[in-house]
C-alpha cells in the first residue's frame, strides 16, 4: 500500500469517528486489562501492512476513547477541536517541521509571531508583551514562574541562569487555597518548592480575600510572587485584579495570573468585565486547547517583562543558524524540538475571527447555565455554584442524609448511561458534580438529551 492509500485509510477511519461522534458512549466501556490484551503482545519481529496496523490500531482502541470531543462531555474543562484547527493540525503532521528556530521552518516561525500578537489582542493583554506556545498551562505557568524568578533574583543581585539557587534568596509564593495544582508543581521543577507556598483564604465565592493577600504581602520581604486565577476550577470565580495588583505591585512582588480557561471571557462583551485589570499583571498562562478549542496540546504563556521571559532560555550553540527575519522561538519556550503548535491556532483564529470566538464562548457559558438551572428543577439537586461563566457545581441530595454518597453515585449512574459524562469534585466539603462547558460542540439538543438522562437517574433514586 503506497502513501496515499494509508493516509486515506486514516482519514475515512476519522471522518467515521466524527460521523458517529454523538452516538458514541460518552465514557470509556472497556477496561485498561482489556486494551492491554488488544494492543500488547511481544515487540513485533517482522514488518506489517501499514493499513493492517492502522485498521487494528482503530479497532483495538475501540471503547478505550472517551468522546470528549462531543457535546455532552462536561467532566473537566476540555474543548473538542474544531474542524479547521484539526485540518491544519493534519498538515502540521504532515509537513513534519521542527518549530523550534526560523531556519527550520521559516513559516512556522512567523505563524507564531501572528499568532502571538493576535492572542494578545484577542485576551487584551499589552501588545508589549512576550509570548511562548507551550504544551499547556503545566508549562506556560513553568515559564512564566521562570520569567519571574529571574526578575525577582536579578532585583537582589543573583543571575540565576549562571549561579543557580544556591545562596540566593528564598522566593515566597502566595496563592489561593483553590489553587489548581498545576501551579505547585511548576514551583517543584523550578527548585522553589512547595514549602515557598503561602495558600490564602477565599471568599465565598471562591475569590482570595484581598486582606489576606494585604497581610502575607506585609509579613516578609522575601521576594515574592502573587498568583492570581482568571476562573476559578469549581466555581469560575475570578479574582479582584486591579486590588490584588495594586497591593502585590506596591510591595515589589509579581503577579502572575492562571487563566487556563478564565481569560477568555476577555473575547466575550457578557463576561468581559470578569477580566477587568488581568492586563495589569506580569505574566498571563491559558491554554488553547480549552476554550479555543484546538486540538492537544497547545498552551500560551504571555510575560509583561519580554527581558525577563528571553534571559530564562536564550541560548547559542556552535550549530544553531542565526535568525533569519524572524523570532527565534526556542529564545522563549523550555523545549527545543517541538512540533508547530501555532499553526492550528492561526486556521482556528482566521476561521472564526474575534467575533466567533467570543460567540463560541457565550454560547458555553449559556449552556453551562441551561444545565445548572436544568438540574436545579429535579428534585432533590441542590446547586451550590451557579455559573458566572461555564463552570457550576450542583448535589445530590439523599433521603438519609449521606449526600456525598448520593453524589457520587449519581455521578456514577450518568457516567454509565453514556449519555453524558461529569465529574466529581469536593467543594467546601461536600462532594459535588462539577459541570464544565467549553466545547462548541455543545447544542441545545446535547443539554436537553443530558438533562433528561439525569432526570431519569434521579427518579430512580427517589423510588
Amino acid at each position: 500500500m503506497n502513501d496515499h492509500e494509508v493516509l486515506a485509510r486514516a482519514a475515512a477511519h476519522a471522518q467515521r469517528y466524527l460521523d458517529r461522534l454523538n452516538e458514541r458512549p460518552v465514557g470509556a466501556t472497556v477496561t485498561a486489562d482489556a486494551l492491554r490484551q488488544r494492543l500488547g503482545g511481544p515487540l513485533p519481529a517482522e514488518s506489517s501492512d501499514a493499513a493492517d496496523v492502522i485498521d487494528a490500531l482503530v479497532a483495538d482502541t475501540e471503547g478505550g476513547l472517551l468522546a470528549s470531543t462531543g457535546g455532552r462531555f462536561f467532566g473537566w474543562v476540555i474543548g473538542g477541536a474544531l474542524p479547521v484547527a484539526l485540518a491544519a493540525d493534519w498538515l502540521t503532521s504532515t509537513w513534519d517541521q521542527n518549530a523550534a528556530s526560523v531556519a527550520c521552518s521559516p513559516a512556522e516561525a512567523v505563524i507564531e509571531e501572528i499568532c502571538g500578537t493576535w492572542l494578545k489582542a484577542l485576551l487584551g493583554l499589552p501588545a508589549t508583551a512576550s509570548y511562548a506556545f507551550v504544551t499547556g498551562c503545566q508549562m506556560a505557568h513553568t515559564t512564566a514562574l521562570a520569567a519571574a524568578r529571574h526578575k525577582l533574583l536579578a532585583e537582589r543581585g543573583v543571575d540565576v541562569e549562571r549561579q543557580g539557587l544556591a545562596g540566593a534568596p528564598p522566593l515566597r509564593l502566595l496563592m489561593s487555597e483553590n489553587r489548581h495544582e498545576s501551579i505547585p508543581r511548576s514551583a517543584r521543577l523550578l527548585g522553589i518548592g512547595t514549602d515557598a507556598i503561602t495558600l490564602l483564604p477565599v471568599d465565598g465565592d471562591g475569590a482570595l480575600e484581598l486582606d489576606a493577600l494585604a497581610a502575607a504581602l506585609r509579613e516578609s520581604d522575601r521576594p515574592t510572587a502573587v498568583c492570581l486565577q482568571a476562573g476559578d476550577l469549581n466555581t469560575g470565580a475570578f479574582d479582584a485584579f486591579n486590588e490584588a495588583c495594586d497591593l502585590a505591585h506596591a510591595a515589589g512582588a509579581w503577579v502572575h495570573v492562571d487563566g487556563a480557561f478564565g481569560l477568555w471571557a476577555a473575547t466575550s462583551e457578557r463576561h468581559r468585565h470578569f477580566v477587568a485589570g488581568v492586563e495589569r499583571a506580569d505574566s498571563w498562562a491559558t491554554d488553547g486547547h480549552k476554550w479555543l478549542n484546538l486540538p492537544f496540546d497547545n498552551g500560551f504563556v504571555f510575560v509583561a517583562d519580554p527581558e525577563a521571559h528571553r534571559a530564562v532560555f536564550t541560548m547559542e550553540t556552535s550549530y544553531s543558524a542565526a535568525s533569519r527575519g524572524a523570532r527565534e522561538q526556542r529564545d522563549w519556550t523550555p523545549e527545543w524540538s517541538r512540533r508547530g503548535r501555532a499553526v492550528s491556532c492561526y486556521a482556528a483564529i482566521r476561521a472564526l475571527g474575534r467575533t466567533g470566538i467570543g460567540e463560541m464562548v457565550a454560547r458555553c457559558c449559556d449552556h453551562a447555565t441551561q444545565l445548572v438551572d436544568g438540574l436545579a428543577a429535579l428534585p432533590g439537586v441542590e446547586v451550590l455554584a451557579r455559573p458566572r461563566i461555564n463552570q457550576g457545581l450542583v448535589r445530590f441530595l439523599d433521603r438519609d442524609g449521606v449526600h456525598d454518597a448520593r453524589t457520587d453515585a449519581t455521578i456514577a449512574a450518568i457516567q454509565a448511561s453514556g449519555v453524558a459524562w461529569f465529574g466529581g469534585t469536593t467543594w467546601r466539603g461536600k462532594r459535588a458534580m462539577r459541570i464544565s462547558v467549553c466545547n462548541w460542540r455543545t447544542t441545545d439538543d446535547d443539554v436537553r438529551r443530558t438533562l433528561d438522562a439525569v432526570a431519569q437517574i434521579v427518579k430512580r433514586n427517589a423510588e
